[in-house]
Parts: C-alpha cells; structure tokens; sequence
C-alpha cells in the first residue's frame, strides 16, 4: 500500500509544472523532450538544454525574429531558417553529442543540446 500511495505523489508532483512549460535541464539529468526559448532580450533560454538519444526540443520562438542554425556534426537535425515569430519548430536529437547552434538573425545568441 506504501508502495502505491508513493507513486501517486510521484506522479502529482510530476504533473505540476506551475506554468505549464515544459521542463528543461541546463545541469540535470538528461530529459526525454525539452523546449527551449528564443528572448526578446536576444537570448536562448536555457543556453545549454541536455535529452536522452531520440528527444524531440522544441524552439519556442516569440515577438522578435530568430532562428537556428546548428554548427556542422554529424547527426545534427535540421536548422531553422528564416525569420520565426510568434512560432515554435521542433527538432529530434537521434544521435549522442554535443550540438552546438546559433540565431544568423542575431549572431551574439548560442545555445547547446547536448545528448546522452
């Protein structure tokens, strides 16, 4: 009984993300989807986003302009060209490394998945 009561706090602990995003993880264990955000203030937000092998992340894009464009790896998906507003795109990640990217739009904006 023990056993069962514990997972049912588990699983409403996991159910409560507050604001509803979904969880990322800059130093954490790796997770099996992420989203990632584009800021008004020319940022990616987290910078450094960690997933398990064939993870989907989501680039949330909001009022401004951006996009991204990953460095040559083997196994890096697509970028995501053009001027992205008020959008997301997701990417999935099948290949373990580090995938380095940036916004061509503002080229001060990096970020990293990195998957295990």
């Amino acid at each position: 009984m023990k056993t069962i009561a514990m997972l049912g706090i588990v699983g409403l602990l996991l159910g409560c993300g507050g604001s509803g995003s979904t969880p990322t993880s800059p130093s954490g264990p790796p997770l099996p989807a992420a989203t990632v955000r584009a800021t008004p203030s020319i940022a990616f937000t987290p910078a450094t986003t960690t997933v398990v092998v064939g993870a989907t992340v989501t680039f949330d894009f909001g009022s401004v302009a951006h996009n991204v464009f990953f460095d040559a790896h083997s196994g890096a998906p697509p970028d995501i060209s053009g001027n992205n507003v008020n959008t997301s795109a997701g990417r999935t990640f099948n290949t373990a490394g580090a995938y380095t990217y940036s916004c061509h739009i503002h080229p001060s904006m990096h970020g990293t998945v990195i998957v295990q």
